[in-house]
């Protein structure tokens, strides 16, 4: 490695513990104390004690005994965030199974590939939505048995089966459940676009579970911490936050509809927040809107200057001056204070992860009040590797090595990390394990530096996935083919990461589509620029589109497209000599078009 450096442990953890026994020894620790809180149908939080919950994983282990599941079966989980799926999860790893979460976004087709790669012998649906991707892709799933959707009484139905299974039963089961034995396979993006299954052990999870504990002590471990989580379940860092509340001393908000993510923040009153950037994004967005464009609007956009003026010295080191100082106070009164009380009033932290947080949401929030502790990691790391301390956080990077993780940077720049959460492999990818986990190290695909003091700069990407804001690895190799099996589409080039949704720039063959035009019945165009502005050519790209978008989630999907009226050639450097095309070239080309045409920024009303 050019670059390396370690994070040194404060205390050894133990390398052969189970993750059920981070919440086994939580309600021994705290059995009366608050763990879990969720909304309840009549709009009221309810809760949870960690022997309440444990007791309640028990029972649904017992009940997946009963129902044949033994060590190494696979059960998916495509449901939201909730105490039903947690708890699921728990009982499913408790008795040496399987965990196989799955986006409730992703269509039937990635269903069956998911269930077949795992033999997913059981599995869990939200509501008959859910159920019916299931049922469409059911009798070419051969392993899959049973099907229980939690809205229909899936709970109560897998506790009644194990009423028949004795405690002893149970405790035999989990006792055998050793860290190295695989807890879950989380599928995530590949560079190839089909989904890879990422094999994670009881030991990484534990391991990074009790480093992350270590690494931020204080916000995690002091009394009345309180952590609302909204990010799907399907994420792997969400369930690692989940460990980290059960193995700190944090009680757990669970909440899933992002419409109501302003009150559940007002009634829960997080004193921690993990989200990904969008979600601030949002939050930047809807203040400024909500200012408007008269006198508060002023005022608004003042304060915002301020703010990030204030963060941007504090960040240097330097003292701040006082005129500074004086206009923060002003508007801290008249502006922040404010925003804080949309996060309920009490929060202290935020981390931003699963994409790259953009450097003035990041130094306006940190001068409103509220520090977004940028931090990195891949389902590969068992989600976080590297984050930026509560204290002495620096904005623009994503912080240093977690405790007993190492990073380190090759000859030809790319980030690794080595460490005892790195996964097992890539499930039935043999190949794949051998080419990105060498001698311990996982080779990431990014581009980055490391300062003397452990801190990491990413300086790119390696490989050719976008990230959108809101956190999710798209792939685009398998949608941008489909688009162009149309055959009026010359390139179709997928765009999207920091950004809020996918969108694409296509080019078209002027040949091609006039011979298609004319099989039409329709009148042919002289140039790019007419067949561009064709509604007849649009139709038809639009077609193209909505086609592949069936191929993937929503998530994954083409939300918005711009047909150019350029040709993309070798010659003009869009193009490699074997006819693909070149993304960053052509992303910096149309940069004005993506900025201000794609992304427009909403104009205050």
């Amino acid at each position: 490695m050019r670059q390396e450096y370690t994070q040194p442990l404060d205390s050894p953890i133990e390398s052969d513990r189970n993750v059920f026994s981070l919440l086994d020894d939580r309600a021994r620790r705290t059995p009366d104390e608050s763990l879990i809180e969720y909304v309840g149908d009549d709009g009221k939080w309810k809760s949870f004690t960690p022997v309440e919950f444990r007791d309640k994983v028990i029972a649904l282990a017992k009940g997946l005994i009963a129902r044949g599941i033994k060590p190494g079966d696979s059960v998916a989980i495509i449901a939201h965030t909730s105490w039903q799926w947690t708890a699921l999860d728990m009982a499913v790893m408790s008795i040496g199974a399987l965990t196989i979460p799955v986006y409730e976004t992703n269509s039937p087709a990635q269903v069956r590939m998911i269930f077949n790669d795992s033999n997913v012998k059981m599995a869990f649906a939200e509501d008959d939505v859910q159920r019916d991707k299931i049922d469409v892709v059911r009798d070419s799933c051969l392993d899959l048995k049973d099907v229980y959707v939690i809205a229909l009484g899936a709970i109560e139905a897998i506790e009644k089966f194990g009423q028949g299974v004795t405690d002893e039963e149970f405790w035999q089961r989990e006792k055998a459940v050793k860290g190295s034995d695989l807890a879950t396979i989380v599928y995530t993006s590949g560079s190839t676009g089909t989904p890879k299954g990422i094999e994670l052990t009881h030991s990484n999870f534990v391991f990074i579970t009790i480093s992350g504990v270590q690494f931020m002590h204080d916000a995690l471990n002091k009394p009345g911490r309180r952590m609302l989580l909204f990010l799907p379940l399907a994420h792997v860092f969400a369930r690692f936050m989940e460990l980290v509340c059960f193995a700190g001393s944090m009680t757990l908000g669970l909440s899933s509809d992002l419409k109501t993510i302003l009150t559940d923040f007002r009634t829960f009153k997080p004193t921690f927040i993990l989200a990904v950037p969008r979600i601030f994004e949002k939050i930047y967005n809807a203040a400024s809107q909500k200012a408007g464009s008269g006198v508060a609007g002023h005022i608004f956009s003042h304060a915002a200057e301020t703010a990030i003026a204030w963060s941007k010295v504090q960040q240097s080191g330097q003292p701040i001056p006082w005129v500074l100082r004086i206009r923060h106070a002003i508007y801290n009164k008249l502006v922040y204070s404010a925003i804080m009380q949309i996060f309920g009033g009490k929060v202290e932290y935020a981390v931003s992860g699963g994409a790259p947080l953009n450097a003035t949401i990041a130094h306006f929030f940190n001068g409103v009040g509220l520090p977004l502790l940028e931090g990195y990691g891949m389902t590969e790391t068992c989600a976080p590797a590297i984050v930026n301390p509560p204290k002495g956080y620096r904005i623009g990077t994503v912080g240093i090595p977690l405790q007993g993780v190492t990073v380190g940077v090759d000859e030809t720049g790319e980030l690794c990390i080595k460490s005892r959460a790195v996964c097992a492999g890539y499930h039935n990818h043999p190949e794949i394990t051998k080419a990105q986990i060498v001698d311990g190290w996982l080779h990431t695909g990014d581009l980055g530096s490391i300062g003397a003091d452990g801190f990491v700069t990413l300086t790119g990407r390696k490989k050719d996935i976008i990230i959108t804001a809101g956190g999710k690895n798209v792939s685009p190799a398998e949608v941008e083919a489909s688009v162009m099996v149309s055959p009026v589409v010359s390139q179709c080039v997928m765009v999207g990461d920091r950004k809020p949704f996918i969108a694409a720039i296509i080019s078209l063959d002027l040949q091609e589509t006039n011979t298609w035009l004319k099989s039409e019945g329709a009148e042919p165009v002289k140039d790019l620029k007419e067949a561009s502005e064709n509604p007849i050519v649009r139709a038809e790209v639009e077609r193209a589109v909505n086609k592949a978008n069936e191929l993937v989630s929503r998530a994954e999907s083409i939300r918005k497209f711009e047909i150019v009226p350029d040709e993309f050639t070798e010659a003009n450097g869009m193009l490699t000599p074997s006819l693909k095309a070149k993304r960053q070239v052509i992303t910096e080309h149309y940069k004005a078009l993506i900025d201000n045409v794609i992304y427009a920024p909403k104009s205050r009303q």
